[in-house]
C-alpha cells in the first residue's frame, strides 16, 4: 500500500519539477529578448539547483553563458 502513495507523490513532484524547469527556460528566453531582469533568471536557476532539479555544473554553465551574452550586448 505504501508503494501506491509513493507513486502519487512521484507524479506530483514530477509535474511540479517540470513546471519549475519550464518556467525557468521561458525566463531565459525572455532574458535573451531583453524582457526580464538578469538577477531574476539567476535566482530561478539557483532555486532549480537547490531543489535538485538540475545539476550544479549545468547551472554554472547556464549562468556563465547568460553572463557572457549580457556582457556582449554592452
Amino acid at each position: 500500500m505504501g508503494s501506491l502513495k509513493r507513486l502519487r507523490q512521484n507524479k506530483t513532484r514530477r509535474i511540479r519539477n517540470k513546471y519549475i524547469y519550464k518556467s525557468t527556460k521561458t525566463a531565459i528566453k525572455k532574458l535573451l529578448k531583453n524582457k526580464t531582469k538578469y538577477s531574476n533568471v539567476i535566482s530561478m536557476i539557483d532555486k532549480l539547483v537547490k531543489k535538485n532539479i538540475i545539476h550544479v555544473n549545468k547551472a554554472s554553465r547556464l549562468k556563465n553563458k547568460l553572463k557572457n551574452y549580457i556582457s556582449s550586448l554592452s
